[in-house]
């Protein structure tokens, strides 16, 4: 499979050639699912805790008597029904994580990747980075590219940050080093943009 490359002024430099084995891989959707589920999942810090009616500061009378005042009995002001109360079936700190096989999780991302592709989804540049850490130094190369305003994913084979902290400020790219690529973000991008050095270390990590 060829995908076209392109200079950071948005012009053609010819053709790159990627693995079939990566980018042009049949898409199992029940995969995809769980890969995402998983990974979703797998961000939860799973902190969030509320008080039973057995830890709530309260007193333990009882607020009135059983019978005789026509109100509904009551024995403890701490009742999930009660203002103040416990909670019923609130959450408690827990453990979310689950994980996939290595080879289910790795073939998901490689049918994201082909998905992407095929679609025309993906563009490569032959050097994505800017020169000077700002903003706009950002803006003027995504919009070269044709992909201002939209939800990018921008793929480096290493960590540059120049490139990093001029996207910082730009709530709809997010910029991650090939070793890094996640389903997650593959599939939630309008656009995928990677620096034709990052191609190879993709491959790598979803072939070996």
């Amino acid at each position: 499979m060829e995908l076209e490359v392109l200079t950071r002024e948005g012009t053609s430099a010819g053709k790159v050639e990627v693995p079939d084995e990566v980018f042009n891989v049949k898409a199992k959707k029940h995969l995809l699912h769980e890969a995402v589920r998983s990974y979703l999942a797998n961000q939860r810090q799973g902190t969030a805790s509320t008080k039973t009616r057995s830890e709530v500061k309260a007193s333990g009378r009882k607020p009135w008597r059983q019978k005789g005042l026509g109100r509904a009995r009551a024995g403890t002001v701490a009742s999930p029904i009660w203002v103040g109360g416990g909670v019923a079936h609130g959450p408690k700190p827990r453990d979310y994580y689950f994980s996939l096989p290595k080879k289910a999780r790795r073939l998901a991302i490689k049918a994201a990747l082909s998905i992407r592709a095929n679609e025309g989804d993906i563009k490569v540049v032959e050097s994505l980075d800017v020169s000077v850490p700002k903003t706009k130094e950002a803006v003027k190369l995504l919009k070269a590219l044709g992909v201002e305003g939209e939800k990018c994913l921008l793929v480096v084979p290493e960590k540059r940050e120049s490139l990093l902290r001029a996207t910082n400020n730009l709530p709809r790219v997010r910029t991650t080093i090939a070793k890094d690529v996640n389903i997650y973000d593959v599939l939630n991008s309008d656009r995928i943009v990677i620096d034709k050095d990052a191609i190879q270390p993709i491959v790598e990590v979803l072939t070996r």
